[in-house]
């Protein structure tokens, strides 16, 4: 009886290293370099689920080791993925055959964060197609003039609220996510529903749009861990049931939104905000958007224009703190460029303001938000890259796109690691593959609000260098200290300036 249970584990241990054997060896047999030492059922992906490395120090270290190489082979469990090195392979995937990897990686359910799961980022086919055709109506160039006017006012609270923290002679210290995130939040409350936002009160409010995007966005550490591990595998959301926006978040979304569809269907005086554009865009659509539809819409608004711009602008004003000939410098921009508009911020002003659009360029190519960037391939293609590695890709296969690498590559930028916002100018910008810059996407599922994330970026970084100039704080070293883990990469302890009068 022990020899019969020696043989059948013999067996049982032969059966499981002929197919662990043929499993990992998917790339080699295609000719395509891949990470080395794969183990059994969960392939490359032991250093995150013991949380050893994250997502971005992996897919960096693949890209560094193998310089040479188009695109990487590696395992995502027992299934084959591939790390994509080449800027015309990430072209291909991102535009010429954008049908054949439309999908994003990132999935959330829809049945537990029903508002959240029908954002575009995570729509596919028809849902996706309709869903974008609308926002890409809200965020035309002439709409935006419209919500311009609105970013406006909130720049004058923004004012408000700045010279009543700063005495003079006085210099004080601002979080700036936290700083950022009241502005993009009263955006959001007035330019999205055309309401108050309490972003820039002293005391605490539960309704503030600042305070509502704090709680869906703040996350502890084990929950940083288990987004980075769902981007590998998202199937394990099934299990977690994980909910990214609270019920009692989606009750308040909801019947804001009732409130203000039936004001605005009863108004005849048009206002300049998202919800206005919505109504315009039901007539002429000649239908009637139901509430789960413009909640879908208005959540996605929030999203979209609270979190990832607020992020950005932190950045961009910490890097300001620490360049001083750079912050002076866009400073005397906005003085030349406002004393041609009677000194206001308007769509056209901002719009010509070309050196602080150079900083944010950079300032977004060095403190990336997205690390990495996950695409399906939903259709079989055969690809080939600039070394002659060629191969077939099959449906299912799960494609990364290494951003941080590519945006700090000595092979496509001249010293990488400075911030040089001049790099950008009229003169070297063409000299720029943007296939190696991605900040927003690229192809058809580029960022939709890209124009009008701009243009609160702008508005905020004038309203900010028009009166005050930002000062270096020791709390924060340079370069930053991200954490580990998590989707967005978020600095550790945050980032703090001083602000001063001028």
């Amino acid at each position: 009886m022990s020899l019969l249970m020696l043989v059948l584990a013999l067996c049982g241990i032969l059966t499981l290293y002929i197919y662990c054997r043929k499993i990992y060896s998917y790339w080699n047999r295609q000719g395509i370099p891949e990470v080395p030492y794969p183990l059994p059922i969960i392939g490359h992906l032991l250093p995150l689920l013991l949380m050893q490395k994250s997502i971005p120090q992996m897919v960096m270290n693949w890209y560094d080791r193998y310089k040479n190489n188009s695109m990487v082979g590696y395992y995502n469990g027992t299934k084959p993925g591939l790390l994509i090195r080449d800027p015309e392979l990430i072209k291909t995937i991102l535009q010429t055959n954008f049908t054949n990897f439309h999908e994003n990686v990132m999935k959330i359910d829809k049945d537990i964060d029903p508002l959240f799961g029908k954002n575009p980022f995570f729509l596919t086919g028809e849902e996706w197609l309709i869903s974008r055709k609308r926002l890409t109506y809200a965020f035309s160039s002439m709409r935006l003039k419209i919500l311009s006017e609105t970013v406006r006012e909130v720049c004058k609270k923004f004012d408000d609220y700045l010279y009543r923290k700063i005495n003079e002679n006085e210099r004080i210290e601002f979080e700036t996510k936290d700083l950022s995130g009241r502005f993009t939040g009263e955006v959001v409350a007035n330019a999205g529903f055309g309401i108050e936002g309490f972003c820039f009160d002293d005391n605490y409010n539960p309704q503030s749009f600042h305070e509502i995007g704090m709680k869906v966005f703040k996350i502890d550490r084990f929950q940083r861990a288990l987004q980075s591990i769902m981007f590998f595998l998202p199937f394990l959301n099934n299990y977690l049931k994980i909910q990214l926006i609270p019920n009692d978040i989606d009750h308040f979304f909801r019947t804001i939104v009732k409130q203000i569809i039936e004001q605005r269907r009863e108004e005849k005086e048009k206002r300049n905000d998202f919800f206005q554009l919505m109504v315009d865009l039901e007539k002429s659509e000649g239908l009637k958007f139901d509430e789960e539809t413009l909640s879908i819409h208005a959540v996605s608004f929030f999203i979209d224009g609270y979190e990832t711009s607020s992020i950005t602008l932190s950045f961009i004003c910490f890097e300001l703190s620490i360049h001083n000939e750079i912050q002076e410098k866009v400073r005397n921009e906005i003085r030349d460029v406002l004393d041609k508009h009677q000194g206001e911020i308007t769509y056209d002003s901002l719009n010509e303001m070309t050196y602080l659009d150079q900083v944010i360029n950079e300032s977004q190519r060095l403190n990336t938000l997205l690390d990495t960037m996950g695409k399906i391939c939903t259709d079989g293609i055969q690809l080939k890259g600039a070394d002659g590695l060629t191969c077939t890709v099959e449906p299912g296969t799960k494609m990364i796109i290494p951003t941080r690498a590519l945006q700090r590559d000595p092979k496509y930028w001249n010293n990488p690691e400075a911030f040089d916002p001049d790099r950008w100018n009229k003169q070297r910008k063409s000299e720029i593959n943007k296939y190696c810059f991605l900040p927003f996407g690229e192809g058809p599922r580029i960022c939709v609000g890209i124009r009008m994330a701009l243009l609160q970026m702008k508005a905020a970084i004038v309203t900010l260098l028009l009166k005050y100039r930002i000062e270096r704080n020791s709390r924060t070293c340079y370069p930053v200290k991200i954490h580990k883990f998590g989707v967005l990469s978020t600095p550790i302890d945050g980032l703090w300036i001083y602000l001063r009068r001028l």
